[in-house]
């Protein structure tokens, strides 16, 4: 689904969120690709599960197409510095919720995209009758776990020795969801 653009100026930061675009795709495999090699927050270590361009292309057309998915970017001085995603299932024992991720380039932290990617995701749910957001978070990641809370997500699970990190010990998997009642 298409949603649209929000402008943002955070600590004289400008930047822009808006729906993904097909010409949006070779830099959303390369920013893909740095985010993981930047941050243990997420389930690969750089280069694993790699999506190409053509691989980013099919995911925009379907997330454009489908009533159930979002795909987001953030973009600063032309450049795509974040993006995020809602994805929905077509299985109708699911249709009501939808899995969010996000990620954001390191040196772009501390600037709100996260939670104004998350806000924008809130918002475009509620607008579209998703009773759920879920997502996964690791345990080390307090800020990420802060802000989710902050904007009505609880933990439903913690899923125990669920990563290994690059420091060798097994780390927890919090399960959280946001659910309009």
């Amino acid at each position: 689904m298409i949603i649209n653009s929000q402008e943002f100026n955070v600590n004289e930061l400008q930047y822009t969120i808006r729906s993904a675009k097909i010409e949006d795709a070779e830099a959303l495999s390369a920013i893909r690709l740095q985010l993981d090699g930047e941050t243990e927050n997420f389930d690969r270590e750089q280069g694993e599960a790699l999506i190409d361009t053509k691989g980013f292309e099919q995911i925009i057309r379907v997330d454009t197409e489908s009533p159930r998915n979002l795909c987001l970017v953030a973009v600063v001085d032309n450049r795509i510095v974040g993006f995020s995603r809602c994805e929905g299932s077509p299985l109708k024992r699911f249709a009501h919720k939808v899995e969010f991720g996000v990620g954001v380039l390191k040196e772009f932290w501390r600037y709100g995209i996260g939670k104004n990617f998350l806000k924008a995701s809130i918002e475009w749910a509620d607008a579209n009758d998703i009773k759920k957001i879920a997502l996964n978070v690791v345990e080390t990641n307090d800020k990420a776990i802060l802000l989710y809370k902050k904007l009505g997500f609880e933990i439903e699970g913690v899923l125990k020795n669920d990563k290994i990190l690059s420091d060798g010990n097994y780390y927890n998997t919090i399960v959280m969801g946001r659910i309009v009642k």
